[in-house]
């Protein structure tokens, strides 16, 4: 048995500097082993090609670099977190297992397992709020219930925010001798778990001033590459959300700062309503009656609805693992009530596609765009996909990049007229909620 440790479990926290739990490991009374959990459970959902997969062990291997040139490592493992810590408590003596919040249903359910083994073993598990400003109840209403609606949420977000007490940055560097003193932890490469390495790469994020500055002017416009492409870092913690929110702070930029407390909107309804991950957050839409056609999803899946925009956003998903939030709506609302095709179907093709898949955020924008949702759209209102083109694209540079055949007889003709869906889909609306 080595000497005393605590471990610190690298999650959804994949840096070593402003990282608030490692921070206080790093503080702690013990050497601190740094561990990260290829979890089988999630693992054997994804594809084999999955790019998040990559890019996390990608990322990884830097981290493990980083701190091999410290004396010490990362160690990597694969299999059900429970297996890996009744492993971990063999091979090592643990004093104390320290991690950040994650507010997934399945992530809460996993730490309580871990939590409760790991007390069976005299070995306690702190964790720490890390990839949100505010948490769970931090932000509710004066009575304490939830707020379900944005704007509110927002206000009394922004009257609780203290840019010195939530913006405080975590510095480890002058603190990673503090780490075990073995550079030859386990790793692992990613034949090991069952992968191979991905055709799509996660762009870098930009945050620079002028596009910053620019974002509420272009944001709109799906052929303007005017987006951060900080999803994919904020999901998986590659950069601390308080150095993004002290960015937005310093450009002054309210639009950038409201789609950062978004994030934390959906974060906390799905942690005060973890139902809304299968069920409508408005039962009553549960009793629509879908029609779930395989072959028209499949058509919606590979881009050919005959619908100029719908295609070219799920052409550019299928192809990058990114869509343009714009976009997203049409298509998410174009599933749901021109084809009348559930959105829990949609929500899971996102899932296994998109780059940034934030679960809260994913159910939650699927349900608005059903009408099923907190603070959704009214279910008549209904994206009419011919006129988003003149409004968006209308010299359709975004259509021709993703859709090469367009304007010529190989593009498919619309696969349901669009005023006859529209009628169809307030008819099976109606039906159902009058019900």
């Amino acid at each position: 048995m080595t000497d005393k440790v605590n471990v610190f479990w690298f999650r959804r926290d994949l840096r070593l500097d402003d990282n608030l739990g490692f921070f206080k490991a790093l503080h702690g009374k013990y050497p601190v082993l740094p561990i990260f959990i290829f979890d089988s459970e999630i693992l054997n959902e994804l594809p084999k090609d999955d790019a998040r997969v990559t890019f996390i062990f990608n990322t990884l291997q830097k981290m493990r670099d980083a701190l091999q040139e410290k004396g010490s490592s990362l160690a990597m493992y694969q299999g059900k977190p429970l297996d890996i810590y009744k492993q971990l408590i063999k091979d090592f003596d643990v004093q104390n297992v320290i991690t950040n919040h994650d507010y997934e249903v399945y992530a809460q359910d996993r730490d309580e397992e871990i939590k409760t083994f790991l007390a069976q073993k005299d070995i306690d598990f702190y964790t720490f709020k890390d990839q949100v400003i505010f948490e769970k109840n931090e932000v509710v209403k004066d009575n304490g219930d939830p707020y379900v609606v944005y704007t509110p949420y927002k206000n009394k977000w922004k009257a609780a925010f203290n840019e010195d007490k939530h913006l405080k940055i975590h510095y480890t560097s002058q603190h990673l001798d503090a780490l075990i003193e073995h550079s030859r932890l386990p790793n692992l490469s990613l034949s090991d778990i069952g992968f191979t390495k991905s055709s799509i790469e996660v762009p870098s994020y930009d945050v620079r001033p002028t596009l910053i500055q620019e974002y509420e002017n272009t944001r709109n416009f799906p052929a303007v590459d005017g987006t951060s492409h900080l999803g994919p870092h904020l999901r998986f913690g590659t950069v601390s959300v308080r150095k993004m929110m002290r960015k937005a702070i310093s450009e002054k930029n309210e639009t950038f700062m409201n789609e950062l407390i978004w994030r934390e909107f959906f974060m906390q309804i799905l942690w005060h309503f973890p139902k809304t991950q299968h069920n409508a957050f408005r039962s009553k839409y549960d009793r629509i009656t879908w029609r779930n056609n395989e072959e028209e999803f499949e058509k919606w899946k590979k881009g050919e609805t005959g619908y100029l925009l719908v295609d070219a956003g799920m052409r550019e998903l299928n192809k990058t693992g990114y869509m343009h939030n714009r976009v997203r709506m049409l298509v998410a609302s174009f599933l749901c009530k021109h084809l009348l095709i559930d959105w829990r179907w949609g929500e899971a093709y996102f899932a296994e596609k998109l780059l940034d898949y934030e679960q809260s955020s994913n159910v939650g924008n699927w349900q608005w765009a059903a009408g099923s949702g907190v603070d959704a759209a009214p279910y008549f209102r209904i994206f009419n996909p011919i006129t988003q083109v003149d409004k968006f694209d209308k010299d359709k540079t975004y259509i021709r990049k993703w859709i090469p055949e367009f304007e010529t007889d190989k593009y498919p003709n619309k696969m349901v007229d669009h005023k006859e869906a529209r009628e169809r889909c307030l008819k099976v609306y109606k039906e159902a909620l009058a019900s």
